[in-house]
């Protein structure tokens, strides 16, 4: 079934929105189903709209500043028992995942961003853990890719993201093109992807495109899916 899988994106504790993953330019989150920017509240307000059981966290002073939020962490895992939280936090490797967060599993999975991760031993590592996620980010059909992880099909975990940062918040549909090419490597796999999302026609889209959920969040706060 496809699934809407809403994102928060954290910065000093607060709910900003991405825009095509200029994230010095990212602001406090301005929605039309929740007012402020206190993370819970707002997470509650998109899982209350997408009905969805998976949350996808970003922690941007982490992946920029290498300082995790676990303040704002532990208060989104203790204030939504029932969800699972798929965490991006510029994870180098499982050892640094272990090291920001404890051990991962359960209601926390680690996302590995191929923007972050930092070796070809390291995407080895990942490739062995049912709970890892591998995004593979590119921007501008350029892949983000530290690691090599865009060539080594093989060492691809079971759950695969497709993050094209420059269509986030931008309105500008969703990348069928990267998303199919990628998925046609690897259809064994679950696939998710991320970015441009706007209405109903692009969520069609996207499923028969092979998708198993997409990330979104804009479309959510604009009222213009859920």
């Amino acid at each position: 079934m496809f699934r809407l899988i809403p994102v928060i994106d954290l910065v000093d504790g607060r709910v900003v929105r991405a825009v095509r993953g200029e994230r010095q330019t990212y602001r406090p989150i301005e929605s039309a189903l929740v007012a402020g920017s206190e993370p819970v509240a707002v997470a509650r307000a998109l899982l209350a709209r997408s009905g969805s059981p998976v949350l996808y966290v970003a922690d941007l002073d982490a992946i920029r500043h290498a300082r995790p939020q676990r303040e704002a962490l532990a208060q989104l895992l203790a204030a939504l028992p029932g969800v699972t939280l798929w965490l991006d936090a510029g994870f180098a490797d499982p050892a640094d995942a272990r090291a920001r967060v404890g051990q991962p599993g359960g209601r926390l999975r680690p996302v590995y961003a191929s923007e972050s991760l930092e070796s070809a031993a390291a995407l080895d590592e990942v490739a062995g853990d049912p709970a890892a996620i591998l995004s593979l980010d590119c921007r501008h059909a350029r892949p983000m890719d530290r690691a090599g992880c865009w060539q080594r099909p093989s060492a691809w975990p079971a759950t695969l993201i497709v993050m094209t940062l420059d269509r986030v918040g931008a309105a500008a549909g969703p990348d069928l093109d990267t998303f199919g090419r990628l998925r046609a490597v690897a259809p064994d796999r679950t696939w998710i992807g991320a970015g441009g999302l706007r209405d109903s026609s692009d969520l069609a889209a996207a499923e028969a495109a092979g998708a198993a959920g997409w990330l979104v969040a804009s479309a959510l706060h604009d009222g213009r899916l859920g």
